[in-house]
């Protein structure tokens, strides 16, 4: 038994370390236009190439799509396949962003989801106890609905604004 035991630990450790190696990747070089290849490359799924990532990420030239390969596979995001062309190792957590899927989303556009809840929630207890309240209640309601509503607007701007900066064309 001791060999089987000594074979887990083994294995055990050797996943700690790929999962605290593949946690400490540095990711501060992740944006731009290599945020934008790195997340082409991502929702292609599969294998890409520098001419396939010029088109997909809306780059200048194949050099410069390949530089930006290079470049994450210098980072530890991407792997280099028999062919040349290039694979995502793992999903990378993006400061600001959130994965759902193969789709990057701003966090902001989750919270604004978040405050629409809430505001159709006021709204619905408004309409209810509307005709039933003092009128303290409804200004006081009807103040902290506008608050909600302005939350919302805010974090839908910003998170639209944040979508644009991710914004690629859409993967073959």
């Amino acid at each position: 038994m001791p060999s089987k035991n000594l074979y887990l630990h083994q294995n055990l450790d050797a996943a700690i370390e790929g999962a605290m190696a593949l946690s400490d990747l540095d990711t501060s070089g992740l944006q731009g236009a290599t945020l934008k290849v790195y997340l082409y490359a991502v929702k292609k799924n599969g294998s890409v190439g520098p001419r396939e990532v010029m088109r997909g990420a809306n780059l200048s030239s194949p050099s410069v799509a390949y530089r930006h390969l290079q470049k994450l596979e210098t980072m530890g995001l991407l792997t280099k396949d028999e062919w040349g062309n290039y694979i995502v190792k793992e999903k990378v957590g993006i400061r600001g962003y959130i994965w759902v899927g193969r789709i990057l989303v701003p966090n902001p556009m989750l919270y604004s989801i978040i405050f629409l809840g809430i505001l159709i929630t006021e709204l619905v207890v408004l309409a209810i106890h509307f005709s039933v309240e003092t009128q303290e209640f409804k200004t006081f309601f009807l103040l902290l609905t506008l608050i909600t509503a302005a939350a919302l607007i805010l974090f839908t701007i910003e998170g639209l604004r944040m979508l644009t900066k991710t914004r690629i064309r859409q993967a073959d």
